[in-house]
């Protein structure tokens, strides 16, 4: 009897083995385009108090301000963490608008292409 093989001989039970680095890279850049919008990357923005919802779509930057001043927050921006200082925001979204959020503060949170605001809190 031989293990690892099925009853179909085109079919094995085999394991695949870890992905190589070329498999790494095609599945990183079909990331890459899945995450543009017309050859221009993106990134998700979500903008939240704990009671409403004022934005939660793809975009293509966010602009903020915190105790150093202001900022943009760009698609492949490293993890960042800071403390918004009353101000306007403003998203570009992949939409065309241009979405204006007057805000009291807030905490923003960026990792892996996705920005978080939240409000209120």
């Amino acid at each position: 009897m031989n293990q690892g093989v099925a009853s179909d001989p085109k079919v094995l039970t085999e394991r695949p083995g870890p992905p190589s680095q070329k498999d790494k890279e095609e599945a990183l850049a079909a990331r890459q385009l899945a995450d543009q919008k017309d050859g221009q990357p993106t990134m998700m923005v979500k903008v939240e108090s704990p009671f409403t919802g004022y934005f939660d779509g793809p975009a293509f930057s966010l602009s903020a301000v915190n105790a150093t001043g202001p900022f943009d927050v760009l698609p492949k921006h490293h993890n960042f963490i800071s403390l918004l200082v009353p101000c306007t925001l403003v998203i570009r979204a992949v939409s065309g608008d241009e979405q204006r959020i007057t805000i009291g503060g807030g905490l923003l949170h960026v990792k892996a292409d996705r920005a978080v605001v939240f409000l209120d809190v």
